[in-house]
């Protein structure tokens, strides 16, 4: 574990971010300033380096300062480069259909200021039991018959300690929902290497657990559960044979050298992620982020096709603050590498697209349902580990 928290730990060297200087992203790789070309007469553009990087190997060694670059290019450039990407490693059309139910609702002790399912706040959100096994393998077979291929059961806990019975009624979940053919992800809190194995045998396709933003900017938004935690059940479940889900949330007051550190810790983890979610916060009333301005469709796209380019084999989830896009401004981020969206009338608590719209958003845009993919985690091939563009080692798997 020593090893992977190693991997993982953000660069201390200065930082010396280029192509950033000027607001409007004229990040390039090219050794001639503007005033150099004007005066030699040459009329070859510059790269950025989203160009640059947009056909490299898998790596899982991005520095922060080759990250910011490929952040800070410019928009267009960014947002094709993601889209050459993406159409590289999968098909353009199809996106993935996910359904979200919160399992047990509210009473949260953990203090993350976004959540209204938080005890430590005033919020509409109200502590419920967990579900019953009708309710959640009705909910299941309705997702199914509508459409989404993957189901995920999210619980307001911060760990599983002394949730015996409970844990063991999910494990039944993920066997049930396993066999309706559909692809399993869970969202439990903290895991242990014990929890992570037993969710495994019962078929459990993925665990989601978002890192949420940089490991610097994290103490701002979180305090009861520390940043090595979240790495700590990440390396859980990868272990385990399990996929990873994890991403974050843009939007909670943070810069934009967050969302790269956040970016960089996700693409050198010792595996990337199966998939990386992207949120937008929906401030919630009662909440202590309540008064948060939304982020822009802008911020969105940047987000990523930058996850695209550094973590081309990864799923990148549409997920939360989807409501308040467009159709036109959704098209933008599947243009750029997000190829799964969250259906349903909820995201946990929060409001979510409606089934309708979403049909009519897949006819518009001649978009088709990506059929399920149960050949992750341990039962994938072996990825490998690199270092500047050269393959240094290979993961042996477990299966």
């Amino acid at each position: 574990m020593s090893a992977f928290r190693l991997a993982t730990q953000p660069l201390r060297s200065a930082r010396r971010f280029y192509g950033t200087a000027t607001p409007t992203r004229l990040a390039s790789v090219s050794p001639q300033t503007t005033t150099q070309a004007a005066v030699q007469n040459t009329t070859a553009p510059a790269l950025s380096a989203a160009a640059l990087h947009a056909s490299g190997p898998l790596r899982n060694d991005w520095s922060r300062e080759e990250i910011q670059a490929i952040f800070d290019s410019p928009f267009l450039d960014l947002m094709y480069h993601g889209a050459k990407v993406h159409r590289e490693n999968f098909n353009g059309r199809e996106v993935q259909q996910c359904t979200l139910l919160s399992i047990k609702t509210g009473g949260c002790t953990e203090d993350c200021k976004y959540c209204p399912q938080s005890s430590r706040y005033n919020t509409v959100v109200k502590a419920q039991k967990m579900l019953d096994t009708g309710e959640v393998l009705d909910a299941a077979q309705r997702a199914k018959d509508a459409g989404s291929t993957r189901f995920c059961m999210g619980a307001a806990w911060r760990d599983l300690a002394g949730r015996k019975s409970n844990f063991k009624k999910i494990l039944g979940y993920v066997k049930a929902i396993r066999g309706m053919g559909m692809e399993v992800c869970c969202t439990l809190g903290m895991l242990n290497e014990t929890q992570a194995k037993q969710l495994k045998e019962a078929g459990l396709t993925a665990y989601n657990h978002n890192l949420d933003t940089s490991r610097e900017f994290y103490p701002k938004i979180i305090s009861t559960r520390s940043y090595d935690e979240r790495l700590e059940t990440i390396g859980n479940a990868q272990d385990a044979g399990i996929s990873v889900c994890s991403g974050g949330i843009i939007g909670l007051g943070e810069q934009e050298e967050d969302r790269v550190g956040l970016l960089h810790t996700l693409s050198n983890l010792p595996k990337h992620p199966e998939s990386v979610p992207v949120n937008a916060l929906l401030a919630v009333e009662g909440t202590p982020l309540e008064n948060q301005e939304p982020v822009s469709v802008f911020d969105m796209v940047r987000m990523i096709a930058t996850a695209r380019i550094i973590m081309p084999h990864s799923m990148v989830r549409l997920s939360a603050g989807r409501v308040r896009f467009s159709v036109a401004e959704q098209a933008m981020c599947f243009m750029a590498g997000a190829n799964s969206i969250f259906t349903g009338d909820k995201l946990l608590t929060t409001p979510n697209n409606e089934f309708t719209d979403d049909q009519k958003m897949f006819q518009i845009l001649g978009l088709v349902p990506k059929p399920p993919n149960f050949e992750q985690g341990s039962d994938n091939p072996d990825q490998p580990q690199y270092e500047n563009g050269i393959k240094i080692k290979a993961e042996v798997s477990s299966a």
